[in-house]
């Protein structure tokens, strides 16, 4: 890490004495260290300044110090995730605050590519974190008290971040030779089958990196996609779009397959867990959906069986993202079912569901010579289900 150092960020109008006391426990540890201040007002604490910072925005640094808490703290999000991102000696960065400035700090976290050190002491580290996480690789620490003056508490709780950090940055990441190309794999619980088998029939060749399919994770994966660090997909499983489309807890974004289309990736893709929407204790099943048919998968998860007129919406929906695709792709349809729950016998089994499915694609994908949809007479958990994935990406990514 010579030349780098690790940026301790926060409101220095605020948490000044927090802030000088992490940079002075990190450099402690002998790892060079500065402040960040990212006060909402032209103040002139911190190695680096809150102005230095602020001018760093699309309109200046006019545009954040307007003296509304709310627009100057979403408007100094903006400066510093650029300003980070035009940085080439940030070694790590470590943020201190409550919820405005968690948002804002990790903000400017998940714009750094996945590797680099981030560590968040926030006060609602112990709630809900997704919205500040993301598909990053940040670290989150309650404080326990409030970030507000140095105590007891406090101290112990920042030494403990501060030193966590050095040792983030300072210390060797083992270095294991591999030239394999990395491939992202999309798996759930009910598609872990074919995955596994997928991933040992082209792990020779690949680093088989495997994404688990809740919302964040296809986030995370499109992410790496996004910074070149993948060489292809193979995205067995895309159940994330019945949460996003009904109402589900592990739902994706609008941008679901959007890295695929901008690297133009070689992927195959298949319908793996389209037939369930997730949500929690049966307890939290809207009361819209309680007469469905409704399968409790452990205390916390109750799964929900889409329906035809559900499934043909996401036919068309998946359909329309397919055809933006100018790579390389291959899209399989497993006829025998796309789950372990989609099976005879079994609670999720729903021929015109999935009929209805197949049917929304192959009327909405525009199939060309590089775009192809094909329908596999395998469930897809099958071993012939599998070896049919890994080798059509095989082939096309010979092709590309």
């Amino acid at each position: 890490m010579v030349g780098k150092r690790v940026y301790v960020a926060g409101t220095c109008d605020t948490k000044g004495p927090e802030l000088a006391y992490v940079k002075a426990r990190i450099a402690a540890r002998g790892v060079p260290a500065v402040i960040v201040d990212l006060s909402t007002r032209a103040a002139g604490g911190g190695d680096i300044s809150a102005t230095e910072v602020a001018a760093h925005h699309p309109g200046g640094a006019a545009a954040v110090f307007t003296g509304d808490r709310g627009s100057a703290v979403a408007a100094m999000a903006e400066a510093f995730e650029i300003f980070v991102r035009g940085r080439d000696d940030l070694a790590g960065l470590i943020g201190l605050g409550g919820s405005g400035n968690t948002a804002l700090v990790t903000q400017a976290m998940r714009a750094l590519p996945v590797g680099v050190p981030k560590l968040m002491v926030s006060t609602v580290a112990s709630s809900n974190v997704a919205p500040y996480v993301g598909p990053s690789d940040i670290a989150m620490m309650y404080s326990v008290t409030d970030v507000a003056g140095l105590n007891r508490i406090s101290r112990v709780i920042l030494a403990n971040a501060a030193h966590a950090m050095a040792g983030m940055v300072s210390g060797e990441v083992p270095q294991i030779p591999d030239e394999k190309p990395a491939i992202g794999l999309t798996m759930f619980g009910v598609t872990t089958p074919c995955v596994t088998r997928v991933a040992d029939l082209l792990g020779r060749r690949y680093d088989c990196l495997v994404f688990h399919a809740t919302g964040t994770g296809g986030q995370s994966m499109e992410k790496l996609a996004d910074s070149g660090l993948l060489a292809g997909v193979i995205d067995v499983t895309t159940t994330e779009i019945c949460d996003l489309l009904f109402g589900g807890v592990f739902p994706c974004t609008e941008d679901r397959f959007g890295a695929i289309i901008r690297r133009r990736l070689p992927y195959v893709g298949s319908v793996g867990a389209l037939d369930m929407v997730n949500f929690g204790a049966m307890a939290t099943v809207p009361e819209r959906y309680r007469g469905r048919n409704l399968y409790v998968h452990n205390p916390h998860v109750t799964l929900m069986r889409t329906t035809p007129d559900e499934n043909a919406a996401m036919g068309r929906w998946i359909g329309e993202r397919l055809n933006r695709m100018e790579g390389q792709v291959r899209f399989l349809l497993p006829e025998g079912g796309v789950s372990l729950l989609d099976a005879p016998g079994q609670p999720f089994h729903d021929p015109a569901a999935d009929a209805a499915l197949f049917a929304a694609l192959e009327a909405t994908v525009a199939q060309t010579p590089r775009r192809r949809m094909l329908r596999v007479p395998h469930a897809l958990n099958d071993p012939a289900f599998a070896e049919a994935l890994a080798e059509h990406f095989s082939d096309i990514i010979a092709e590309a």
